[in-house]
């Protein structure tokens, strides 16, 4: 089940809102919360279902245990089932295939389909378990408050990644105000409007021009393609996050934001600063900063933020161009840091800069084929020449609704903001209406997320 979708926005939300608004106190509040997140979860997934259960209920019970006894051994238990559980799912078959590979063996492939978001509540169950283990949080005592902390459904799926420190309070005392309420809606809608509006349409056009033969698109229908992937993903992955932390308004709880304005972004490491600053941070504080961080010496500096990134680019995907992916923003940053040392002032040349070379990232990014990513490399540096206009107006490219998508991406890419009123209200209610009209009309609405 998708937010942007007949069943969640007709059906499920609805009755949500009311079962949970009917509860007077917050534990009641809690398990309506708790079960209609267990529902969202088991509608897309009615088995692994029972996986995510398995993991609430082990990392609770070990947790306690671990605390109790200030146990390393059952921290590193606990550590080392839950990244068995992502490596199982997630990367089991990409190990396998190299192996293979390597070593010329014909070792089979274990047909396991990848949980809906596996990696994001793994890493809050993560981020849970390093915390208790360091002293910055007490175990949580209540099972209906850690299983609701894991499973809320507004977060479960595609982010932000939420740390238990964050929502501790919250579990046990928020209040739920008709100001935070509607601020919520306000913010839901951006979202839904993000992710309807611009993010599916744009992501017609990337699609189209990638899967009809790169070599008849060459350089101009590569750009095209490589800037649609650019706003799609914002747009998709922004817009969800956008409707996530709405969501959790409307429950009462505050989620930290997960973007803030990342094209605007004048240094790669200020865009990293900027994007998905849930998975960037918990990658800081639970990677970067234990291997020494900044605070040793230049061999070690480089080799952490390999190491970071790396992991960064396998947490996206079981395949090598997101290796690759994690490599190139860690060498970037490392030339950052040590070599131009002055790229991080604001600039439009370093603006400019920091935009081609992400806009690069996204299309190594988007092509897990390494054939194809090798081809549109090449087309983008003009390898296949110019490219046929009437082939990309053959595709359907350039009809006014998907011009309309590419052109009011870019402009809302940029930092533009309008304060709170009525003329904001009433452009939120019109969004709004366009929204529900592609819901029920449109039968193209992907996730980028949903499969990491």
């Amino acid at each position: 089940m998708v937010f942007s979708s007949v069943i969640f926005m007709f059906m499920f939300l609805p009755l949500f809102l009311l079962c949970y608004f009917m509860a007077k106190k917050i534990r009641t509040k809690n398990l309506v919360l708790l079960l209609f997140s267990l529902a969202f979860y088991a509608w897309g997934e009615p088995y692994y279902f029972f996986l995510m259960l398995f993991m609430i209920i082990i990392n609770y019970f070990l947790t306690l245990k671990m605390a109790k006894n200030d146990s390393k051994f059952i921290f590193i238990l606990l550590i080392v089932i839950n990244l068995l559980s992502l490596f199982s799912f997630k990367y089991l078959n990409f190990f396998i295939d190299n192996i293979n590979n390597i070593f010329n063996l014909s070792i089979n492939n274990i047909h396991l389909s990848l949980p809906i978001g596996i990696s994001f509540y793994t890493f809050q169950i993560l981020s849970y378990v390093i915390d208790v283990k360091k002293g910055k949080c007490e175990p949580q005592r209540n099972f209906l408050n850690l299983a609701c902390y894991i499973s809320a459904f507004p977060q479960l799926i595609a982010g932000p990644i939420v740390r238990y420190v964050d929502i501790e309070k919250e579990l046990v005392d928020r209040k739920t105000t008709f100001d935070g309420f509607t601020s919520g809606v306000r913010r839901f809608i951006i979202g839904l409007a993000k992710k309807l509006i611009i993010a599916n349409n744009v992501a017609f056009i990337c699609d189209a021009i990638l899967t009809s033969g790169i070599k008849e698109a060459g350089f101009i229908g590569i750009l095209i393609a490589t800037i649609a992937y650019s706003l799609q993903i914002y747009f998709d992955f922004s817009g969800y996050s956008d409707m996530a932390i709405g969501l959790g308004k409307m429950c009462g709880f505050n989620y930290n934001e997960n973007f803030n304005n990342p094209y605007m972004a004048y240094s790669v490491t200020d865009f990293w600063r900027r994007w998905h600053i849930s998975l960037s941070s918990f990658f800081r504080d639970y990677v970067y900063i234990p291997l020494g961080g900044n605070r040793c010496s230049t061999a070690k500096i480089v080799r952490n933020i390999l190491i970071v990134w790396t992991l960064t680019g396998l947490w996206h995907g079981d395949s090598w161009n997101f290796v690759i992916w994690g490599l190139y923003y860690g060498i970037i940053l490392l030339l950052e840091k040590f070599v131009f040392k002055n790229s991080d002032k604001n600039t439009w040349y370093n603006h400019i800069k920091t935009l081609i070379i992400v806009a690069l990232g996204w299309l190594i990014f988007r092509q897990t084929n390494f054939n194809d990513l090798i081809t549109s490399v090449k087309a983008l540096f003009g390898g296949y020449g110019f490219g046929s206009i009437s082939h990309l107006y053959y595709l359907g490219i350039f009809s006014m609704r998907y011009i309309i998508a590419f052109v009011a991406g870019i402009i809302f890419s940029l930092n533009i903001k309008m304060k709170d009123g009525t003329l904001k209200d009433s452009l939120l209610l019109i969004l709004f209406i366009i929204s529900i009209i592609f819901i029920v009309v449109n039968s193209y609405n992907p996730f980028i997320y949903f499969r990491f």
